[in-house]
């Protein structure tokens, strides 16, 4: 099976990425796309997201080997039933939606003859929109696919090459698994942020100017995270509930027992725990997920 042609459904930060990704690292590949706003669809013409920005998902996706649906996973469900008996004999069907369980259901159901292969690619920014992409978002970044059990083999392998050729590392995952993992490295890490941004925020004794004026680097990092697209964040939590409920109760219990060495004063537990955090930092340094420059890398006038 061999991808020729690429349709993408929601031309936001992922889509616009894919279809930058694919015009600079897969030129003989044609791309169409769509995008419920009609704003939308002109920047991503404006833009070149990709090669024929459609007015409808029907149009979009007539003709092409790989549908990916980039929208909101809770948006998933409609813009499948959206693509039902449109759909070239053969295509396959998958996504970019950052928890599995949820998305693997309701594209089974809307579509129930089409090859169906979730993904999920691990890489993004908090900015949003048509203006945010950029080709090279997914190199050295992994993407792990979540096929069926009964999954067309030589369409997870030909899915399997696609993302590869976009730069990512491919791996295979249980749908489960994959909510679980993506809950405590992913969802819960923009729960926090998102909350304490929020306390921050509501404090009587410390006005908003000075929480912004005197912002040290963490919490100027968590603001980052925090101004992520907050349509895909609320859906993401309401559909991988259970995984994310699971691992904030594990959280929860970490954080109490956190607060009672701080209470106890007891330095020894407080540095066994700082210490065995520091080396899963410096592990992900060694295998390339960031970077060790001052910042992160990111230059003195980033926000």
């Amino acid at each position: 099976m061999t991808i020729r042609s690429v349709a993408i459904i929601g031309l936001g930060l992922l889509g616009g990425s894919i279809g930058l990704a694919i015009r600079e690292k897969l030129s003989e590949v044609t791309t169409t796309g769509f995008d419920a706003d009609a704003d939308v669809r002109g920047r991503a013409t404006a833009n070149g997201l990709v090669g024929a920005v459609c007015d409808t998902a029907a149009q979009a996706v007539a003709s092409a080997d790989l549908v990916i649906l980039c929208v909101p996973v809770g948006a998933m469900g409609d813009a499948a039933r959206g693509l039902a008996g449109c759909l070239k004999e053969g295509a396959i069907v998958s996504d970019v939606g950052s928890s599995k369980r949820s998305v693997v259901s309701a594209l089974e159901e809307a579509l129930p003859d089409a090859i169906v292969i979730p993904a999920h690619p691990v890489a993004g920014t908090e900015r949003s929109g048509p203006d945010a992409g950029f080709a090279t978002l997914f190199e050295g970044r992994w993407c792990i696919l979540t096929p069926p059990k009964n999954a067309d083999t030589d369409a997870v392998s030909a899915l399997t090459l696609f993302w590869q050729e976009l730069g990512a590392t491919v791996e295979l995952m249980d749908p489960d698994h994959h909510d679980l993992v993506l809950a405590v490295t992913s969802h819960i890490p923009h729960l926090i942020a998102y909350t304490i941004v929020g306390t921050a925020s509501d404090l009587e004794d410390v006005t908003r100017g000075e929480v912004i004026k005197y912002s040290a680097g963490g919490f100027r990092d968590f603001t980052r995270i925090a101004a992520s697209d907050p349509v895909m964040w609320r859906d993401v939590f309401l559909n991988n509930r259970d995984a994310v409920l699971e691992m904030l109760g594990r959280f929860t219990e970490d954080l109490t027992a956190m607060q009672r060495a701080i209470r106890d004063g007891d330095g020894d537990r407080l540095l066994e725990i700082f210490s065995r955090t520091r080396a899963i930092r410096q592990a992900i340094l060694e295998q390339g997920q960031d970077v060790a420059k001052p910042d992160f890398g990111r230059g003195s006038k980033e926000v």
